[in-house]
């Protein structure tokens, strides 16, 4: 059984203070008859009760009533509840290539970045119970969002994410063993890194594989997801009147060491070329990542509340009908 208004019941505690306070109280009334008779006739008659009874009736009434008020409930139906919960950082490539605009959104031709961005964010909509947090990274990772089941909040801090938000360059060690530090505190038996990138690892001290087998022995496991067509890629830049102009470069993804880094923590290597397989992508992970935890709960509670409050009632009114009859005072 539980209370829904578990605080009201504090105030049967000030039950005793209201009993000390009317036993303190006296009364010296007094009244003329030409005779005695009646009074002791009287005494006769409630000989065998006691008015201690109507304070004891009126006590239990209280308290009963208060009972009532604090809403208690029993549980009818037990089940099990399974829940999902994981930790699971993001982490976004921000170098200068993420500008490349051979992914296309709603009909339109877009950068990199851009597209990455609404499909994350589909993903995050898409979680339950889950901690996410984000990270960015270029030359060197920046936290954009702790770990947080505040998913509002996460996809405000997505929408921050800038291409020139960090120093320009591509440091995929240091950004994994970044998001494997946010989890040396975790408790959650399920922890996943989620890496895209366009490049090729060209910053940091650290080396993604180190990285990588650092993540494994804290028990996280990464995903990797290397971004872009293979060849030639439109880069917008300008031309000599400040338009706008697409110049085709070549921005080689590193598949064989993110096959790598993935492997090594018990992860996967994805390609997404364009926009419809990035979403995929996320949506097999998302499927993938899924740790049940059942749960005993119960769903649906019974109303006590209108017993108590009857047999309160009932007490309170035995309680009057006492004071004006069988014991009553006189005066």
């Amino acid at each position: 059984m539980r209370f829904l208004n578990p605080q009201i019941l504090f105030l049967i505690f000030l039950l005793p203070l209201w009993l000390y306070l009317i036993s303190q109280r006296t009364t010296a009334a007094y009244f003329k008859f030409s005779t005695a008779a009646i009074l002791r006739q009287a005494k006769k008659k409630n000989i065998f009760f006691n008015r201690k009874v109507l304070i004891i009736l009126r006590s239990a009434a209280i308290v009963f009533i208060l009972i009532a008020l604090a809403r208690p409930q029993m549980p009818v139906q037990k089940e099990k509840i399974t829940s999902e919960g994981i930790n699971i950082i993001l982490a976004v490539d921000t170098s200068t290539s993420m500008l490349a605009e051979d992914f296309t959104f709603a009909g339109q031709r877009q950068n990199r970045l851009y597209v990455v961005k609404r499909v994350v964010e589909d993903f995050i909509k898409g979680r339950h119970n889950d901690r996410i947090g984000i990270i960015a990274f270029a030359a060197r990772p920046y936290m954009v969002c702790p770990l947080t089941l505040d998913y509002s909040w996460v996809i405000t801090n997505l929408d921050r994410i800038k291409i020139g938000m960090v120093e320009d360059g591509t440091a995929i060690g240091s950004s994994i063993m970044s998001g494997i530090n946010r989890f040396r505190n975790s408790k959650a038996k399920s922890k996943v890194l989620i890496l895209l990138t366009d490049g090729r690892n060209n910053a940091g001290n650290i080396s993604p594989q180190a990285a990588a087998h650092a993540g494994k022995t804290l028990g996280v496991r990464i995903y990797t997801i290397g971004a872009g067509t293979k060849g030639m890629a439109p880069y917008p830049m300008q031309d000599f009147f400040g338009n706008k102009v697409y110049q085709p470069i070549k921005i080689d993804v590193d598949d064989e060491m993110l096959t790598k880094v993935a492997k090594i923590t018990g992860g996967e290597y994805f390609r997404a070329t364009d926009t419809d397989s990035l979403k995929q992508i996320y949506k097999n992970i998302d499927k993938m990542e899924k740790t049940p935890i059942e749960e005993t709960g119960y769903t649906e509670y019974r109303e006590l509340f209108p017993r108590f409050l009857l047999i309160g009632f009932m007490m309170l009114i035995l309680e009057i009908v006492l004071s004006q009859t069988l014991l009553r005072r006189i005066p």
